[in-house]
C-alpha cells in the first residue's frame, strides 16, 4: 500500500502587484496599484491588481478601460525579469526547509512541496510547517502567501483555491476523509482545478452540476463522453490523484506557437512584415529544440471596428525546419484568406512536430540550395544564441511597422 503523503502548495498573493508595491515602499493593502503598460492604450490587459483593489471587488484580470472609476491608480509597467528574479528567490527560501527534489514549481507564483518526509524531522504539524515557510518568505521578501495542504496534489490545490482565502491564517487542509464534506458540494465546476468553462458546460449538459454528482457518475458514461480525461475527472472528484512530485515528465511537443496583439491597426501589406519576423523567431525556436514541422497555421484577427478574422492550417509535403519554406506556406494561407480589413492580432502555429535528422527527399527541390539554407540558418542561430536575437535582423526591422526589436526585449510579451 502506498504510504500516505502530505502535499502542500504555496501561492504568492497578487504577485506582480505586490512586488511592485514592495519595490516602491508602498503598502499593497492601502494603494490602488495596477500592473499594466498604460502607454499601450485602454485595451491593454491589466496583469495584476493590488490586494487593496482586490478587496474592493476589482478582478485581477481586466482591461484598463474596465477599471472602475473613483481611484487614483498607480500604473506599474510590467517587469517580467524582476518577477522571475523574485520567484527564484522564493524557491531558494523554500529550499531552506526542503530539498529541491521535493519542490515542483507550478508557475511563477505557485509551487508544490512534498512535506511527507519532513514532518517527523521538524516535529511539526503540516499547517505549522507551511506557516513557517510562509512567514520566512514574508520576513525576507515582504511578500505574502497562502497555502493549501492535502493528501495529494489535487486536494492541496482545492484547499488553496477554495478554502485558504477564508482561513484566518491563510492555510487550509483537505484530507481524503474530508472529500464528501469539503469537495463534493463545490459548484460551479469551474472552481475546480483542471475544469474549464467548456468542460463544465458539457458536464452540466449531462446533468452534472457539482463535484459530488461527478464523483457518483457512472465511470463508463463519463469515459464515453470525455475519454481518458473523463477518468481523471472522476478520480479527482473522489479525491484521488496519483501524480508524483518526483516524476520528471517532459511531454513530447506537438506544436509551437507565437502570437501578438498589435499596438495599432495594420493593413494587409504591412502585416506581412510582422508574419515574417514571427516566422523567423518561431523557426529558430524549432531548430533550437532539434525539431521540424509538418504543418503551419496562421491566425489573423481584424480590429475591433471590423471584428472577425480567420484561422487556417495547411499540411506540408514534408516536415522542415527551414525558415523560408515555412514562411512560403504561411504566405499561401495568407493570400488565400486575407481580406482588406485593418488587422490587430496575428498568430503562427507550427504543428505535426517531429525530431530533426530525417528529411524526405523532394525530387522537385534544389538539394544544394536546401543545404546552403540549412547551413545559413545554423550560422545565424548560433550568433543569435550567443549575442541575442537583435544581433541579426532583416532590414524590415528598421521600418515603422516592425515590432521585432521591441519583442526581442520582452519576456512573455512584456518589458523585461
Amino acid at each position: 500500500m502506498t504510504p500516505k503523503k502530505t502535499i502542500a502548495v504555496i501561492d504568492l498573493k497578487a504577485f506582480y502587484s505586490f512586488v511592485e508595491c514592495v519595490d516602491r515602499g508602498l503598502d499593497a493593502w492601502k494603494v490602488p496599484l495596477v500592473v499594466a503598460d498604460k502607454e499601450r492604450g485602454k485595451n491593454t490587459i491589466v496583469l495584476s491588481v493590488s490586494p487593496f483593489l482586490k478587496e474592493r471587488g476589482v478582478p485581477s484580470r481586466l482591461r484598463i478601460r474596465d477599471l472602475p472609476k473613483g481611484y487614483d491608480y498607480i500604473y506599474a509597467v510590467p517587469r517580467m525579469e524582476r518577477y522571475v528574479e523574485k520567484s527564484a528567490e522564493i524557491v531558494r527560501i523554500m529550499m531552506e526547509f526542503v530539498s529541491k527534489d521535493d519542490i515542483h514549481v507550478y508557475s511563477i507564483d505557485e509551487a508544490f512541496i512534498d512535506l511527507t518526509s519532513y514532518l517527523e524531522y521538524y516535529h511539526e504539524a503540516p499547517v505549522n510547517l507551511v506557516l513557517n515557510i510562509i512567514n520566512r518568505i514574508k520576513d525576507k521578501t515582504h511578500l505574502q502567501a497562502t497555502g493549501g495542504i492535502g493528501d495529494n496534489f489535487f486536494l492541496a490545490k482545492v484547499a488553496l483555491d477554495i478554502y485558504a482565502k477564508h482561513s484566518p491564517n491563510g492555510v487550509a487542509t483537505i484530507h481524503i476523509e474530508d472529500v464528501k464534506e469539503k469537495l463534493w458540494p463545490i459548484t460551479p465546476l469551474t472552481k475546480i482545478w483542471g475544469i474549464g468553462a467548456r468542460t463544465a458546460a458539457k458536464l452540466e449538459a449531462l446533468g452534472i452540476k457539482d463535484v459530488g454528482q461527478l464523483a457518483r457518475a457512472n465511470k463508463s458514461f463519463i469515459h464515453d463522453n470525455f475519454g481518458i480525461i473523463g477518468d481523471q475527472l472522476v478520480a479527482h472528484a473522489n479525491g484521488l490523484d496519483e501524480s508524483d512530485i518526483h516524476e520528471v515528465y517532459v511531454p513530447e511537443s506537438t506544436s509551437l506557437s507565437v502570437g501578438q496583439v498589435l499596438f495599432k491597426d495594420y493593413n494587409k501589406k504591412e502585416i506581412v512584415t510582422i508574419i515574417r519576423e514571427m516566422c523567423d523567431d518561431l523557426s529558430q525556436r524549432l531548430r533550437s529544440e532539434k525539431k521540424q514541422s509538418g504543418l503551419v497555421g496562421l491566425f489573423i484577427g481584424y480590429s475591433k471596428e471590423t471584428m472577425g478574422g480567420f484561422s487556417r492550417q495547411m499540411s506540408l509535403l514534408h516536415a522542415t525546419d527551414d525558415t523560408e519554406e515555412l514562411f512560403k506556406a504561411l504566405m499561401e494561407i495568407f493570400h488565400k484568406h486575407i481580406q482588406n480589413y485593418p488587422i490587430r492580432r496575428v498568430g503562427l502555429n507550427f504543428g505535426k512536430i517531429s525530431t530533426s535528422g530525417y528529411k524526405q527527399i523532394d525530387i522537385f527541390g534544389d538539394a544544394k540550395k536546401e543545404k546552403n539554407n540549412h547551413e545559413l540558418n545554423k550560422a545565424m542561430d548560433k550568433l543569435k544564441d550567443k549575442y541575442g536575437k537583435n544581433i541579426l535582423l532583416r532590414a524590415s526591422a528598421l521600418t515603422e511597422e516592425s515590432t521585432a526589436i521591441e519583442r526581442h526585449n520582452q519576456i512573455g510579451g512584456h518589458r523585461k
